[in-house]
């Protein structure tokens, strides 16, 4: 994902309210969202990333979920680093807390091109990124996620925010509305840009919660419900390439064993 606003805790029928845009690069392979059966992980519903075989963001039967973001820091980026796909991926199919589950990849960490974590289970939360090594417990509250930490003050995700905190002020908001909040393409102005060390052009392109150009843009929505008797709703929603015309919509329902 390259933007997630999530509400934790905050709602008084859902425990965890996740609106989420994957952007990527179009040419880029992926299989949507559906139950990873034919690898034999039955319990776990993400999309794929069919290149390196990972994922953005999944969830699985026994109640856990993951989410990532890359860290924009293009000065050190490596080609050879692995797919950080799996990290999400690792997770869910593993048996271990995700505190637990965090403090074993920190070890490993440096490897990997800079990334963004987000892992739940089933009353906590916890975010991660290698660019500060730091193993942080999410507090309830309206938080968003992009390329740099958890909360950093980018325009874009200051909007998402805002407009997840007045959607969900209502006990009984409609999907419909979340997915409203991710198609904004509205840029930040000039002087909001953030300094992310890409040139300008990119800066400006990119500062939209919906993001269209030539080769790269938002490829699919995402939001998942959790409420607080272990019930949850995914729902995927692909775009056409260069588009906010939906291609296709489903949606999941699992109740946590």
């Amino acid at each position: 994902m390259c933007l997630i606003a999530f509400s934790y805790k905050t709602h008084p029928v859902y425990k965890l309210i996740v609106a989420a845009n994957r952007d990527e690069a179009y040419k880029r392979p992926t299989r949507k969202a559906q139950f990873w059966h034919e690898e034999g992980l039955g319990h776990i519903l993400a999309g794929k990333d069919l290149k390196a075989n990972g994922t953005w963001m999944g969830i699985s039967k026994h109640g856990k979920w993951g989410a990532l973001t890359n860290y924009r820091d293009p000065k050190n980026i490596r080609d050879n680093a692995p797919t950080r796909g799996t990290l999400v991926l690792d997770f869910l199919k593993s048996g271990q807390p995700a505190n637990d589950y965090l403090k074993q990849i920190r070890a490993s960490d440096a490897t990997y091109n800079g990334f963004n974590l987000l892992l739940g289970e089933s009353d906590s939360l916890f975010h991660y990124s290698n660019h500060t090594n730091q193993i942080t417990e999410v507090e309830p509250g309206i938080h968003g996620l992009s390329n740099a930490l958890l909360d950093t003050p980018w325009p874009k995700l200051n909007t998402a925010k805002s407009n997840l905190q007045t959607v969900t002020e209502r006990q009984n908001f409609e999907k419909e509305e979340l997915f409203e909040l991710l198609l904004n393409p509205k840029k930040a102005p000039d002087k909001e840009l953030p300094s992310t060390g890409v040139p300008y052009e990119w800066e400006k392109a990119v500062s939209s919660v919906f993001i269209k150009t030539e080769n790269y843009g938002t490829l699919c929505s995402t939001l998942l419900l959790i409420d607080y008797d272990g019930k949850a709703e995914f729902t995927e929603r692909r775009y056409a390439v260069g588009s906010s015309k939906i291609i296709e919509e489903n949606t999941f329902k699992l109740v946590f064993s």
